[in-house]
């Protein structure tokens, strides 16, 4: 029997590889608009980008605006009037091309499916996230995929986790897992909800906020061993 009857997964750098799939979506939408793709193109693009995202994380601002003002910004420090509203529409449609898995991602799953009911929950735009899902293996691996756009709230608020529960069928928490790389949305909104969580940490970052995480794992072996291993656990 496995230690946890439900494992909610955050997407991007838990199970896909975003950074891979940011990339190339990225290359594809500048050098179609004939902006050069550069290291500091590239960055100026993810400071805006990463700073938006973290103002989301903190409720300050909807997602529906940071999308369009992420390219909104890119385009101004660079000089030029592009369409933002176009600049990321075609952006997204270049990300969900992006399937791709973080190594080992796919055989984790595939060895939890018997044991436990997996769920994918993410505050990844639909329009992408629906698309990688879809071309991944994990589709026919993994039956629920929870967008926080389509929800109407976003980690780390309870009105995201609660409404993922409930179509779960109202769980015991102490039988759901939530296992996330980023302390703030997904562990934060996981244990103010009296959910159990794993940070997964692959780089051995250390952790410098307010939330502590049941366990920590650096690799898929050893989030395995957490969920079903019971000594793992004691």
């Amino acid at each position: 029997m496995a230690n946890f009857d439900f494992i909610l997964f955050d997407a991007d750098n838990t199970l896909f590889d975003f950074d891979k799939a940011e990339h190339e979506a990225l290359r594809a939408v500048l050098e179609a608009r004939g902006y050069p793709f550069n290291d500091q193109t590239r960055d100026l693009y993810l400071s805006i980008n990463r700073e938006l995202w973290a103002r989301l994380d903190r409720g300050e601002v909807k997602q529906s605006w940071l999308v369009v003002e992420r390219f909104a910004a890119f385009s101004r420090a660079m000089g030029r009037d592009d369409d933002p509203v176009e600049f990321n529409r075609d952006y997204l449609d270049h990300l969900a091309q992006g399937a791709f898995l973080l190594p080992g991602a796919e055989e984790l799953c595939r060895h939890l499916a018997p044991h436990c009911t997996l769920a994918i929950i993410t505050n990844g735009v639909a329009r992408a996230q629906k698309g990688r899902f879809a071309r991944s293996p994990l589709a026919g691996v993994i039956p629920y995929l929870f967008i926080s756009e389509e929800i109407g709230a976003s980690k780390p608020s309870p009105d995201f986790f609660e409404p993922v529960l409930h179509r779960l069928g109202d769980p015991s928490r102490d039988r759901v897992l939530v296992v996330g790389d980023n302390l703030s949305t997904d562990i934060r909104g996981a244990l103010d909800c009296g959910l159990s969580t794993v940070w997964y940490n692959p780089k051995h970052l250390p952790n410098t906020t307010p939330w502590t995480p049941r366990w920590e794992a650096a690799d898929f072996s050893r989030l395995e061993e957490l969920i079903l291993d019971p000594a793992a656990i004691l």
